[in-house]
């Protein structure tokens, strides 16, 4: 059941560093698009957001809870009725050059822990609707590191430094929104007008929001935006991108709103009367069409962006002066097209759809339930599921799935709670049961079976007990390790550090084909090294493709140079484009990285 204690393989838990730690948990954490987040992480010094140890943390973070308006599947919400004639007037408030979206560098943002020490920070324009936050008026005290970023810093800035850009030494003015997340307790501080002086630090407003809940800011209160809403859950990040999907709504921008707002904006800003319903009020929901082709050679980012318009939405936040625009991180990782093909997708591609108020939706009583059953371990090719669903609505879909493991697998019935499953081969095998009624979040949970066909009785495997211990979880280290004794290796010098690197033949293969990821080291390792890495690209682990070994890590023996994780890609009959799979390794103890740290395979539709 979730949260009481089964462990399930974490693609993030090899990435640990000197900022970050990972806290002890075992139960398995999924977040409302349904991927396993993994161990939560314990951020210990001030993180950028433009760095492998912010995504780390990112990653496996839940960003408000899965029935918040940010997280909400709007995909099949129907339109409002004035949809139409709200698209034709935003066209008529766009200049012939700007009708069509664009993505802005904007809001960047550092990580810092709990216990970061609080600055004063005066508020200098609306101190009346800030959050002081522990500060007396018109003051704030905020947990603000000296390494905070201030928006579009570092690829939009000129080459500036950040300490030049924190006191805008050029006099560029603007928004200069700034954001801190601490990931710990959940609560993110949000101000615009930063700005570093003399005497320490001043913003115009500042706002405090709860990742863990969702409550509002008073009514009537503005925030970094216009809207009174927060900014972090919805900028289009670096990590998300690059896994191939954001999981959000977005953060929109147009020319004009009317004088109104709806859920779950608080504020507006405007002077057009709220009887003009053609302007949209802030908090109203865009919606990318459903028709729209998403074309195969655009970017991943291009498509993650895409697909986030498509089921998420973008949620109107502030007024542009002239842009359809979004939001995007200004992380320099980012390639220089990442987001070019955007600015090619016409405003009439959108819709607008009937808002979900604070009770409605996702946010109804009568959410169904999942429970996948307890962790197995199975001595033959077939086990079965044991999983259970509660779905008040009497017609949510059930959906069993492989999420990971070495090789496909056969169900008897994947609508059913509890199915039979055959195994082809061996090895530790994640599913994951999802229940949707097509009004609330889905509901998952996971369960690992681990296929241990013919192993001998000494092994210490756990025992299917009602007890989910940790310490009895199968691990994929072979006891003893499989040192080829009889051959004399050749031993590097303990001191040296092995610099890793990953390839994968082919690079192109064809669904029902198998192709192989190879994790290399510059050397023969004297004593075994686990390579962290992750999964990204459009292809989705589990539905497109399945990996053996043990998800998020790979380990190249003692006395070898490499090791290898096969993939095999998965046949449906669902006519689509072709897809990537794309490893990345991670950072982590024992190795470096070389600068072949990612790779790519595309598969394509039979």
């Amino acid at each position: 059941m979730r949260g009481q204690g089964k462990s399930v393989a974490r693609g993030i838990a090899a990435f640990v560093t000197s900022v970050i730690g990972l806290s002890a948990v075992h139960a398995e954490r999924i977040n409302h698009e349904g991927r396993i987040l993994g161990p939560a992480p314990v951020v210990a010094t001030p993180v950028l957001f433009n760095t492998a140890q912010a995504d780390a943390v990112i990653s496996a973070m839940q960003i408000l809870p899965v029935t918040n308006p940010w997280n909400e599947d709007v995909s099949r919400r129907p339109l409002l009725s004035n949809s139409g004639a709200m698209i034709t007037q935003m066209k008529a408030d766009l200049s012939s050059s700007r009708q069509t979206l664009r993505a802005f560098s904007e809001m960047n943002f550092v990580l810092v822990p709990d216990n970061q020490a609080r600055v004063t920070i005066p508020f200098l324009d609306y101190p009346d609707e800030s959050d002081l936050d522990g500060g007396t008026y018109p003051n704030g005290r905020y947990p603000i590191p000296s390494n905070m970023p201030i928006e579009s810093w570092p690829r939009d800035t000129g080459g500036l430094t950040l300490q030049q850009w924190q006191m805008d030494v050029n006099n560029s003015g603007g928004d200069r929104h700034a954001i801190i997340v601490a990931p710990g307790v959940g609560v993110i501080w949000e101000m615009w007008q930063a700005k570093l002086t003399q005497s320490g630090w001043q913003a115009s407003n500042g706002a405090k929001f709860d990742l863990n809940s969702n409550n509002l800011r008073p009514t009537g209160w503005t925030s970094g935006d216009a809207a009174g809403l927060p900014m972090f859950p919805a900028v289009a990040r670096y990590d998300e991108c690059e896994r191939g999907m954001v999981e959000h709504a977005l953060r929109l921008c147009v020319p004009k709103t009317r004088k109104e707002y709806i859920y779950p904006a608080v504020h507006s800003a405007s002077s057009i009367p709220a009887t003009s319903v053609n302007y949209p009020a802030m908090g109203q929901r865009f919606r990318l069409k459903a028709g729209f082709v998403v074309p195969s050679g655009w970017t991943i980012e291009e498509k993650a962006i895409c697909y986030a318009l498509k089921k998420y939405g973008a949620l109107v936040a502030d007024n542009s002066g002239g842009f359809f625009s979004i939001s995007v991180s200004p992380d320099d990782r980012f390639p220089a097209n990442a987001f070019n093909n955007l600015s090619t997708i016409d405003v009439s591609n959108f819709e607008v759809v009937q808002s979900t108020g604070p009770n409605e939706g996702p946010r109804t009583s009568g959410a169904p339930t999942a429970n996948a059953g307890a962790d197995q371990a199975v001595n033959s090719l077939s086990t079965t599921l044991n999983g259970t669903v509660v779905d008040p609505s009497g017609h949510a879909t059930v959906t069993w799935k492989l999420y990971s493991g070495p090789a496909p697998v056969n169900f008897a019935n994947t609508s059913a709670a509890s199915t039979m499953v055959v195994f082809g081969t061996t090895g530790v095998y994640t599913f994951m049961l999802s229940v949707d009624d097509g009004v609330h979040a889905v509901a998952y949970d996971a369960v690992i079976v681990n296929v241990q066909q013919g192993s001998p009785s000494p092994t210490p495997t756990p025992t299917p007990s009602a007890t989910p211990s940790p310490t009895a979880t199968p691990t994929p280290t072979p006891a003893p390790s499989a040192t080829p004794s009889p051959t004399p290796t050749p031993s590097p010098s303990p001191a040296q550090t092995p610099t890793i690197s990953v390839s994968v033949s082919p690079t192109r293969i064809l669904e029902g084909a198998d192709a192989t990821f190879t994790v290399s080291s510059s050397a023969v390792v004297s004593q075994s090294v686990t390579v962290g890495y992750v999964m990204r690209g459009t292809a989705r682990p589990g539905t497109d493709y399945t990996l053996g070994g043990t998800g998020g890590r790979v380990t190249i023996p003692a006395g070898q140079r490499s090791a290898t994780v096969s993939l095999h890609a998965n046949t449906d009959r669902t006519r689509e484009r072709s897809e990537t799979a794309i490893m990345a390794l991670s950072s982590g103890t024992g190795y470096k990285l070389s600068t072949i740290t990612k790779a790519t395979l595309t598969i394509q539709n039979k």
